[in-house]
């Protein structure tokens, strides 16, 4: 079966680019985006590393590690670390995962038969502060990833956690937000100020600051 949503993430011993880590121990504290990818040296994968390599700073300001893993050697992620510098413009970052083994893989079903090999698919997990798993998304070996919406959709765990609101369809961060359905009207108004009731269920208000 599958991880779900409110799954603790499991937890794993690897060598990586950045020496061997105990996952949870690694990422105490902080929240963290774990990809995969099904190979080094293949041109999808080398733009989407570059681009994570390039927000560095954006997920640090969200206390966030990334980690990357595929099931090729480590000696093959070190050697591509040049390439991945060349194409994205920033030098390697964050930790990629040597999982010869697929141990990792395994652990978190990232290798799904009908896509033809034994590689990894292009698979994210998002997992909070507290180990569990708080977004899951997988695209084809053709498509490669928006790294925009997985800082969006971190924006949006982290501000839904700290308030009692949702975010609607499209939501980027600074737009107004849904009250929470388990608030009433007149709580909502003494804890946001302004708020505009759609309809009874529907209420919008500004996004609450941090």
């Amino acid at each position: 079966m599958g991880i779900r949503l409110g799954d603790e993430a499991p937890n794993f011993t690897a060598d990586t680019t950045e020496g061997t880590i105990d996952f949870h121990e690694w990422k105490a504290g902080s929240w963290a985006v774990l990809f995969s990818h099904p190979a080094d040296f293949t041109p999808v994968c080398t733009t989407e590393l570059g681009r994570t390599a390039e927000l560095n700073a954006e997920f640090a300001k969200r206390n966030t590690k990334t980690i990357a893993v595929s099931v090729d050697p480590l000696e093959s992620h070190k050697g591509w670390a040049g390439d991945i510098k060349d194409v994205g413009g920033t030098d390697l970052n964050f930790p990629i995962i040597a999982d010869e083994s697929r141990n990792v893989a395994h652990l978190y079903d990232m290798i799904h038969p009908g896509e033809g090999d034994t590689s990894t698919v292009r698979s994210v997990f998002i997992i909070d502060p507290n180990n569990k798993v708080r977004l899951t998304l997988t695209y084809p070996k053709s498509v490669g990833r928006n790294f925009d919406e997985i800082l969006r959709v971190i924006d949006a765990l982290q501000l839904t956690d700290s308030a009692p609101v949702s975010t609607p369809a499209d939501w980027t961060p600074g737009e107004r937000v849904i009250v929470s359905p388990a608030m009433s009207t007149e709580d909502a108004k003494v804890r946001f100020g302004e708020v505009d009731e759609v309809k009874p269920y529907l209420r919008w208000t500004a996004q609450p600051k941090g």
